[in-house]
Formats: C-alpha cells, structure tokens, sequence
C-alpha cells in the first residue's frame, strides 16, 4: 500500500484548503474506508489530521479482527500515513485530556487532538459520542463519513474522482470492479455516497 503526494458544507475554503478534520479511529478501520480517506487527504480538499493515539486504537481494533495480520505490518500503515500526509500527526494535546467531558471519557484524547490542533470537524462514525453541545464551545462539529463524503463530492467531484480512481487501481488481489467497490463501500456503512458516486460510474 502506498500513497502519492499531490502538490460551512464541510468545505472548500482556499487554494491549499486550512478546513481541518480529525479522523477518529473508527473511520480508519476497515481499509477500503481508510485507504480512500487517505487519498482524499492528498487532494488538497481539507487537511486531515491524527495522533498516536487515535493511531493505536485503530491498529488494536483490526488486531483483535485480522489475526492473519502483524503489529509489524499495520505499523508500516501507519508510518505511512504519517509520512505522506503533511502535518498529519496531532501532538501536544495530552494536558488538555482531564478538563474535558465527553459521554464515554475515553473519547476525550480525540476531542483534545482537534482542539489542540484547531480542527473544524471530528470525523466519525459514533456520532452519540461528540454531542453538538460538548463540542460547541470548542468551534467543533462532527460528522459521518457519508454526509462527508457526499460534500467533498459535490464540492469537487474531480478531485474525488481521482481519489476513487487510486483507491480502485490499489485493489489487485483480486482487482475490482467499480461496481464491487461501490458495493464495499455501501457495506462500510456509505450508502449515499456510493449511490452518489455511481452516477460519474465512467470515470472511476
């Protein structure tokens, strides 16, 4: 797996786009879903952001599930993302842990991450977890990659286009069709943004 550098909706805001969102770990784990938030990461749409953190929580949760895979290899994932993505890897922001209050306080280093950093948006897929008024102060929202995707697709359809592309072209073992991807996707919880998708079928 490797990714390529490339020189308020959840939005479009300048030519190198400042609109920052922190990817929870629960967005980053199963792959088709994290490899294709990575090659959006490389679109210049929004700046992406993580900590080790939110790192080793996603890295746990597919240890626990792929016992077929090593600590060694998803380690190699995660240099990789850090590498690829410019300023990617939030620090700093452990001292703001214990002041915050979330429903399950394990949460609270992803908040602190997006504080810490001045994110716009906490990506996620456990929405009961960031409740709109514990972010509110903090400027912060949260979203389901669904709806997310959808903005980025209807705010740049090219860019995310191309991201699909790459996502599709990475698949080789077997490879797939666009069809099948679509359908990976839908399963991973993205019903809209797949039925979205389809309709530019031709240019993935």
């Amino acid at each position: 797996m490797s990714w390529r550098p490339r020189p308020r909706s959840w939005a479009w805001a300048t030519e190198v786009n400042r609109f920052t969102v922190i990817y929870d770990a629960c967005v980053l784990y199963p792959a088709p879903l994290r490899d294709l938030l990575m090659r959006l990461a490389l679109t210049d749409l929004y700046r992406a952001r993580w900590s080790d953190q939110i790192h080793e929580e996603w890295i746990n949760a597919v240890l626990r599930n792929r016992p077929d895979l090593s600590r060694a290899q998803l380690e190699r994932t995660r240099s990789l993302m850090n590498a690829h993505v410019r300023d990617a890897l939030v620090e700093g922001h452990q001292p703001l842990i214990p002041a915050l209050e979330l429903p399950d306080p394990d949460d609270r280093h992803v908040l602190a991450a997006a504080i810490q950093c001045g994110a716009d948006l906490i990506l996620t897929f456990n929405l009961d977890d960031f409740p709109e008024q514990a972010l509110a102060s903090y400027g912060l929202g949260a979203c389901h990659p669904d709806p997310f995707l959808v903005d980025q697709l209807n705010l740049d359809a090219e860019r995310v286009c191309m991201a699909m592309r790459q996502h599709r072209a990475s698949l080789r073992n077997p490879p797939k069709t666009v069809e099948e991807v679509l359908t990976t996707l839908e399963g991973q919880g993205l019903s809209r943004f797949s039925q979205a998708v389809r309709h530019y079928a031709a240019e993935l």
